[in-house]
């Protein structure tokens, strides 16, 4: 199997990446990136590896490349790619990490005998530290030999690999968005309505983490049905309406999203989903409407 790696694209998912596969005994050749100055620094926090600025030949030493661009660039660098390597390609494995894209943006490559595919680790990426991919998920898909590698670097770093259908790419990275970017948006609504009663912020976030902490935690070790709470989850729907109200003092946009999360959580988690939308319905009659009417609090 192939231990030489070489990066294309070096920001936080790249660097990290680089770093852990270096420290799990991988052989880290070219580095590159738009900047020589950009390279350098990534070559400097993966601790191995040789910087260099735009597409080079120097890639093609590597048995393995990894595409770590952002989304847009994936397509571009293929080609230029294909462009300078033509018949050194044949052999090579590339992968990309894109959660959004298939190995289908690799054709390029293919065209010239490379393996593509995709590897796509379901981890946050701050860029402050480098986050452990024990335990994570990694999304992986493509030709045969790629998956092969993607497996198994996947498994040396810790992580889970699961094959996920090239066409079922968006929606897989489309769950991922709802459960850390969505989730973080109405942390911060929530967040933002303790700061209208005079909280500061470092007293909100310590008044609502540890509650949202709790529910997840009870999300996983007993189910969404026993870790559901607040008052739609006992039927409370006067509690429910009463809140709208509180709400319309907010922007429009939070009461726009209690009344679509209440709907949400009525249909994937009310025994009685039906009966539970018809009374949502009923306590949020009007009070919708004229939110949107009136602007809230914005």
């Amino acid at each position: 199997m192939p231990n030489s790696l070489a990066i294309i694209g070096a920001g936080r998912v790249g660097r990290a990446l680089g770093r852990q596969l270096r420290e799990a005994g991988w052989r880290i050749g070219a580095v590159l990136t738009r900047s020589e100055a950009s390279a350098r620094r990534a070559v400097r926090f993966i601790g191995a590896g040789k910087a260099f600025a735009g597409i080079t030949r120097q890639v093609l030493l590597s048995q393995v490349i990894l595409i770590a661009t952002p989304d847009d660039e994936i397509v571009v660098v293929a080609r230029e790619l294909a462009r300078i390597g033509e018949e050194e390609l044949r052999g090579r494995v590339i992968l990309h990490t894109s959660g959004a894209m298939d190995s289908g943006a690799l054709e390029p490559l293919r065209a010239h005998g490379a393996t593509v595919g995709s590897m796509h680790p379901l981890q946050s990426f701050s860029g402050v530290a480098v986050p452990s991919l024990e335990g994570r998920v990694f999304a992986i898909e493509g030709q045969t030999q790629a998956v092969r590698v993607a497996r198994r670097i996947a498994r040396e770093l810790g992580g889970s690999p699961v094959r996920v259908a090239g066409d079922k790419k968006l929606l897989y990275h489309a769950a991922a968005a709802m459960a850390a970017g969505h989730i973080l948006a109405v942390e911060e609504a929530a967040t933002q309505v303790l700061l209208s009663l005079g909280m500061k912020r470092r007293e909100a976030v310590r008044a609502l983490l540890p509650l949202t902490r709790q529910v997840l935690d009870n999300f996983e070790t007993l189910g969404p049905r026993a870790a559901w709470t607040g008052p739609l989850s006992r039927g409370d729907f006067k509690v429910v309406r009463a809140h709208l109200q509180a709400l319309r003092r907010s922007p429009k946009e939070f009461v726009d999203a209690y009344d679509v999360l209440n709907h949400l959580a009525a249909r994937a988690l009310a025994d009685d989903a039906t009966g539970v939308l018809s009374e949502l319905k009923r306590s949020s009659l009007g009070l919708i409407s004229k939110a949107k009417a009136t602007g809230g609090g914005s």
